[in-house]
């Protein structure tokens, strides 16, 4: 077994291999490699499987002996600093390398198919490949200088891969924002990395948490230093896990290719701030006052995320704010020290967001034939409805995904939400409310986007030649707005060379919302121009998900131990004394844990009925879809004064992503742009003008001067000593 620990490192080596051929292969004979593009593909898969199967060999050996392996090479050694380099191998890394391999295969296979008409197919497979390995890397990273490292390189990729359609200026938009955004958070990283070391001497995470702990017991250094450099290391975790205040580039990240999107908020990016906490948890244990504001920001986070998601058009934003609500629950775990209860979420979330994001890509292919490869139109789930008849499989996983979140047994995120509803009440019943009343809008607002993307009637009609009648459909809004925005689709039909074309009647659109094909013909069979299921390289990944979507919640069970004890994961976590100790024989009595997850499902529940009565099939064929409008028709004055300000309240504030982005481009944008345009002005007016003012006061003074001479010392010594004897009155009076 210490054999194969030996070579642990060609986990991230074995992966950098392949971005590195495809990269350099495509510089130098790129005819030839755009020609067989799919062997990248294939390759990239091969390699990232034998990654995840050496990952399962390593966490059986973790979960057998719960052995913590750590090799360092030497790096630059003199008499006042040294710097290793190497890798650590214990069961946080395991669980890592699991879902990262896992996730990353389905997202490679799915790529595939979903890039195959892309001319930068292979450009987005290095990239692609890049990430996966600087995650790798991460995870695998014995000490904070090179966690650091491989941290700028994960952002790196998220800023190249956001903005991989980059000719799209919403995208370039996008990518600029997550990396300034996360340049915030990495500074204030490099300042906690370069502050421990000035306290503790060394980057080692044994040593950073042996020195800081006998420092803090025996008040040797300054409890603020520390405090201040630790609250240093969390912002750089606050960026990359989109945690509040610094969530802004989330949402706008879903430029992107839907797979990048997936692996973003599946298993890299935002995974990787909640590995940094997880990886030094030991250090902020130890300092409460951090772990009040771990509680705190992941507490103001998942209610944030859950009313933004509310009235949200765009089926990957709606999702992005999910992934923001849950990454807030795990912060609100670990704040709470539920360190076990905080991973496990980890995990049964990656698993379900990654089921829920390949099954959007899968929704808006299946709507670029009606309308379009325009992201804010085939993205925007008040154009679709009816899907369920054409796109059954996705559907059926979709919906999987969608329970799972809503926390519906006996799918994966049930168990380990429970954990944290119930840990959270117990840690103080003000948080324990919070929580619950966002777990029934994470069931709203999820069951809304099944809803609106599937159930009711397809809202997008085509026309045929023979009926040339417009098309328009409204919002659909539980917020009781009467006056909405109405998008018309004329669309019209021509036959041309066997091929139908889709036009617009807006000239200015013509070209951008032509449909590629309708009919397009191979012998005798033709695609149909209603939406239907993809090819089966998009559907596999989907189904490869949908077993962990509803068994990887099976490794956290644990009852007493008269009752069920499948608790893996308590096994996988325990650790040696110098990282977290945390105990596996740690059990839940039958009886709470039955009434605990009666009250979670119950609330679960009642966020699914709201939604179905707000946006199900039975009232999807009126005209009026607001239930609120119906069932109060005969108390209009009431609703008038008393509901309707509350609702346009909600919608507005959810849809306008609570005011925060104008607030951050009114005060920062602008107000940067405003002060240097300040200090432009100063420069120019004032400070220029200083020495071009002397100059000319010399200037006249020399010629004033010029006229006064006379030759007579008597005159010069007469005007020298009048002009210092004036000096020393106005210095004495």
């Amino acid at each position: 077994m210490k054999y194969i620990y030996q070579y642990a490192w060609i986990i991230p080596f074995l992966s950098l291999i392949v971005p590195i051929l495809i990269g350099l292969i495509l510089l130098l004979i790129s005819t030839a490699t755009r020609n067989t593009r799919r062997i990248w593909s294939f390759i990239s898969i091969f390699v990232l499987s034998l990654i995840m199967i050496f990952s399962f060999y390593l966490s059986i050996q973790e979960i057998n002996g719960t052995f913590i392996h750590q090799y360092l090479w030497s790096w630059t050694i003199n008499n006042d600093f040294s710097l290793e380099f190497g890798y650590l191998i214990d069961p946080l890394t395991s669980i890592m390398l699991i879902l990262i391999s896992t996730i990353g295969i389905t997202i490679l296979i799915y790529s595939d198919n979903y890039m195959s008409h892309d001319q930068g197919y292979l450009r987005f497979f290095v990239y692609l490949n890049l990430f996966n390995t600087s995650m790798l890397g991460l995870i695998t990273s014995s000490n904070l200088i090179q966690i650091y490292i491989f941290w700028e390189v994960v952002g790196m990729c998220s800023y190249l891969l956001i903005g991989f359609w980059f000719t799209r200026p919403r995208a370039a938009s996008a990518c600029q924002k997550a990396f300034v955004t996360n340049r915030v958070g990495d500074f204030g990283l490099l300042l906690g990395i370069l502050g421990f070391y000035w306290i503790t001497g060394s980057f080692e995470f044994r040593d950073l948490f042996k020195i800081t702990n006998n420092f803090i017991h025996q008040n040797e250094v300054n409890s603020l230093s520390i405090i201040f450099c630790t609250f240093l290391l969390f912002v750089g975790a606050i960026a990359k896990s989109a945690q509040f205040p610094l969530h802004i580039w989330l949402p706008d990240a879903m430029e992107g290719p839907t797979p990048i999107s997936a692996l973003i908020h599946a298993a890299t990016m935002v995974a990787a701030g909640i590995f940094l906490i997880a990886r030094l948890f030991p250090l902020f244990l130890i300092i409460p006052y951090i772990m009040n504001i771990f509680s705190l920001i992941g507490l103001i986070t998942l209610l944030l995320g859950a009313t933004l998601a509310l009235a949200q058009k765009d089926i990957k934003r709606s999702l992005a704010y999910s992934t923001m609500s849950q990454l807030g629950y795990i912060l609100l775990a670990l704040g709470i020290g539920s360190y076990r209860t905080a991973l496990f979420h980890l995990i049964t979330h990656g698993y379900s967001k990654a089921l829920l994001f390949l099954g959007s890509g899968s929704i808006i292919h299946s709507m670029e034939p009606i309308i379009g490869y325009l992201p804010e139109k085939n993205q925007n789930m008040i154009l679709m409805g009816g899907l369920k008849k054409y796109i059954p499989i996705t559907r059926i996983t979709f919906l999987l995904g969608t329970l799972s979140l809503c926390g519906i047994p006996p799918l994966a995120c049930f168990w380990s939400k429970d954990e944290i509803l119930n840990d959270s009440w117990l840690y103080s019943p003000i948080f324990g409310i919070i929580v619950y009343f966002t777990a029934g809008l994470t069931a709203f607002y999820m069951f809304r986007v099944y809803l609106l993307t599937f159930d009711g009637y397809l809202r997008v009609h085509f026309q045929n030649s023979s009926n040339t009648r417009s098309n328009s459909f409204d919002s659909l809004s539980l917020w009781g707005k009467n006056t909405l925005d109405r998008i018309n689709t004329n669309f019209t039909l021509s036959k041309i060379n066997n091929k139908v074309s889709f036009f617009s009647k807006d000239k200015e659109n013509n070209i951008k919302n032509r449909i590629h094909y309708f009919y397009n013909y191979f012998g005798n069979q033709s695609i149909s121009i209603y939406p239907h299921e993809l090819e089966n390289t998009m559907l596999y990944p989907l189904l490869l998900l949908v077993p962990f979507t509803l068994f990887i919640g099976l490794i956290g069970i644990h009852l007493d131990k008269k009752g069920l004890d499948l608790d893996i994961l308590s096994k996988w976590l325990t650790l040696s004394s110098n990282f977290l100790v945390e105990s596996s024989n740690y059990y839940i009595n039958s009886y709470e844990f039955l009434k605990n997850a009666i009250l979670s499902i119950s609330i679960g529940t009642f966020g699914l009925l709201i939604a179905y009565i707000s946006y199900g099939s039975i009232y999807s064929s009126s005209q009026n879809l607001n239930f609120i409008n119906s069932f109060l028709k005969r108390k209009r004055r009431l609703k008038k004064k008393l509901l309707d300000p509350i609702q346009n309240v909600i919608y507005n504030w959810s849809y306008n992503r609570g005011y925060i982005d104008i607030f951050y481009t009114r005060v920062f944008i602008l107000g940067i742009r405003r002060f240097s345009e300040f200090i432009e002005f100063f420069d120019r007016y004032i400070i220029d003008r200083i020495p071009n003012g002397i100059g000319v006061v010399n200037f006249f003074v020399g010629e004033g001067i010029k006229y006064i001479g006379n030759g007579r010392i008597s005159s010069y010594l007469f005007f020298y000593l009048s002009f210092i004897l004036i000096f020393f009155l106005i210095v004495l009076f």
